[in-house]
C-alpha cells in the first residue's frame, strides 16, 4: 500500500509540474465531484458505492495537462485500491468544421495489492452542428501485465442542448474489445470478454453547478465463472446521480 501511495504521489507531484507553469500562464479549471458510483465504459470503478472526485486542467499554448483523482472504495476490480489519480496530457486541432484531439492516460491506484497502474492513449474527432455536439472515437492500451493483455474502446457520443432550459442531453454507446494475455486479470477491463456499454443521462447546467443522472447499461453477463478482479455484480444496468462544482 504504501508503495502504491508513493508512486501515485510521484506521478501527482510529475503532474503538477507539467500544470503549474501552464496555471501561471494560460487557462486553467478544477472541479469538485460527488457521485453515486464512480462508473467508467460501463463498469464501477468503486465497488457500485458512492465516490468523490476532484480534478484541475490547464493549457500551455496547443498542450493542456489534467490532473484527477477518485475515490475507488476498495474496488475488487482494481485490487482494493482506495484510490485512482488519473493523469492526463493531450493536445487538439481543428480540420474545417471537425475538431481532432489525441491524448495519452496514466491511471496510477493507491492502496492497492499488486501493481495496477495502466496507460492508454486515444484519438477523437468532433463535429459541432447548432445545439448538438458529436464525437467518435477509441482509446488503445498497449498490452501490460496490470490489465492482463490489451483493451481498445471504440466509442460515439453526443450532447445536445435543450433550446430555451438549462437541460441537456447525454448518449453513449462503446464496445471493449482486446487480446488476452492473462485471463484473469483481463476481467478487470473486460469482466467475461468483450462487451458493449450505453448512457443515456440529462444535466441541469446553472453557473457553476452541474446536476446529473444517467442510466448506465452493458452487455456483461453476471453468470458463469469470473476472476476476482471482475466484479460483475457492478457492471449490470442501474441508474447514477452526480453534483459537480466548477472553479
Amino acid at each position: 500500500m504504501i508503495r502504491a501511495l508513493k508512486r501515485a504521489g510521484v506521478l501527482g507531484v510529475a503532474t503538477c509540474g507539467l500544470v503549474a507553469p501552464a496555471l501561471a500562464q494560460t487557462g486553467r479549471s478544477a472541479t469538485v465531484e460527488g457521485m453515486t458510483d464512480e462508473e467508467r465504459r460501463g463498469l464501477s470503478w468503486s465497488g457500485g458505492r458512492a465516490a468523490l472526485a476532484g480534478d484541475v486542467r490547464a493549457s500551455l499554448g496547443r498542450l493542456d495537462a489534467s490532473a484527477r483523482a477518485v475515490t475507488t472504495r476498495g474496488s475488487a476490480r482494481h485490487g482494493g485500491a482506495d484510490a485512482v489519480v488519473d493523469l492526463g496530457i493531450g493536445t487538439g486541432w481543428d480540420l474545417g468544421a471537425i475538431r481532432l484531439r489525441a491524448d495519452a492516460i496514466g491511471h496510477a491506484f493507491a492502496g492497492a495489492r499488486g501493481r495496477m497502474d495502466y496507460v492508454e492513449g486515444g484519438l477523437s474527432a468532433s463535429y459541432g452542428y447548432g445545439p448538438l455536439y458529436v464525437t467518435l472515437g477509441a482509446i488503445g492500451a498497449p498490452s501490460q501485465r496490470a490489465i492482463g493483455g490489451s483493451n481498445v474502446y471504440a466509442y460515439a457520443n453526443a450532447n445536445a442542448g435543450i433550446p430555451g432550459t438549462p437541460f441537456t442531453v447525454l448518449a453513449e454507446v462503446g464496445h471493449s474489445s482486446g487480446s488476452v494475455r492473462n485471463p484473469n486479470h483481463a476481467e478487470r477491463l473486460r469482466p467475461g470478454g468483450d462487451y458493449t456499454n450505453w448512457r443515456l443521462g440529462l444535466e441541469h447546467r446553472r453557473d457553476r453547478l452541474t446536476v446529473g443522472v444517467d442510466y448506465i447499461g452493458t452487455d456483461v453477463s453476471r453468470s458463469g465463472e469470473a476472476s476476482r478482479f471482475a466484479d460483475r455484480r457492478n457492471a449490470a444496468d442501474r441508474l447514477i446521480g452526480r453534483v459537480q462544482l466548477s472553479f
